[in-house]
């Protein structure tokens, strides 16, 4: 899947029916970890015959907490990306969070993710869009479905064709996000082909603590709930142990249950959307 202009078809090939998914960590981690969630992944690949994108972040610049571990940096995470790619054959997504990033995660990255506090950047959004490869960009808590058409807007009109919108919740702001399933179709009809995030859509921020809270068992319920409405994609962090995990460790999903989730899910997406 290096194909940079086939790729999103390639993707979406199953259509609501059979989604692709992105999965793994949410920052790069020690190389075991990183080696342990990618073998997992090929594994669910082959077994079930899926598209699968493997996601990490080499830098987490929007953590909570000034304390937080954020990752290895541009340089190293990149190496380890690259090897990722290599090594499993996985398709390769990452965030950018500066224009200046841009170039060389493009360089290993075949999908540029837009972080979604900065999903409204417009230099960030025109950078992406014309670095020549796919864009998925993470819809702000702060956003209404009707937001995303100046999203669009901005990636068409910079050269990029080939763009997800990943609903990842709405902040009501006391403590939890909620997904509004409603607003799925109102993003398809302003041509915006959405993916879901299962697992970012259950943190509960931080409100009195400098850590990010979650209500981890809630994410099969969701994922089932979006693969009923219809996606073209799902985006989930997983980790073999969640609360180790770096970043986002009350929101990972296990590793060990990965397999479950997603083959419950995409049940429920061939029993609703497929022949």
């Amino acid at each position: 899947m290096t194909e940079y202009g086939s790729l999103k078809s390639i993707l979406q090939k199953g259509g609501k029916a059979h989604p692709f998914w992105i999965l793994g960590p949410c920052v790069l981690e020690t190389s075991e970890t990183v080696n342990q969630i990618a073998e997992t992944i090929c594994q669910i690949r082959d077994d079930h015959k899926l598209n699968i994108v493997f996601k990490a972040s080499f830098d987490k610049a929007n953590r909570t907490s000034i304390h937080s571990k954020r990752g290895p940096g541009l340089e190293e995470g990149l190496k380890t990306l690259s090897h990722i790619k290599s090594q499993y054959k996985l398709p390769i997504l990452t965030d950018v969070h500066d224009v200046s990033q841009v170039s060389a995660a493009a360089e290993v990255a075949d999908i540029l993710q837009v972080p979604a506090f900065l999903s409204r950047q417009t230099d960030l959004l025109v950078a992406v869009a014309q670095s020549g490869r796919p864009v998925n960009v993470k819809k702000g808590q702060f956003l209404s479905p009707e937001n995303v058409r100046q999203i669009g807007e901005k990636l068409i009109q910079n050269g990029c064709q080939d763009y997800w919108i990943t609903e990842r919740g709405v902040s009501f702001g006391y403590g939890k996000l909620i997904v509004d399933f409603s607003g799925f179709h109102i993003m398809e009809n302003l041509g915006a082909d959405i993916i879901f995030d299962c697992t970012h859509s259950v943190q509960a921020p931080a409100i009195e603590t400098s850590t990010t809270g979650g209500i981890r068992e809630a994410i099969p319920d969701l994922a089932r709930g979006a693969a009923a409405v219809g996606v073209k994609g799902f985006f989930g962090e997983t980790h073999p142990h969640p609360e180790d995990a770096w970043s986002d460790a009350s929101n990972a999903w296990p590793l060990p249950r990965l397999e479950e989730l997603v083959l419950q899910t995409m049940q429920v997406a061939f029993a609703a959307h497929g022949d």
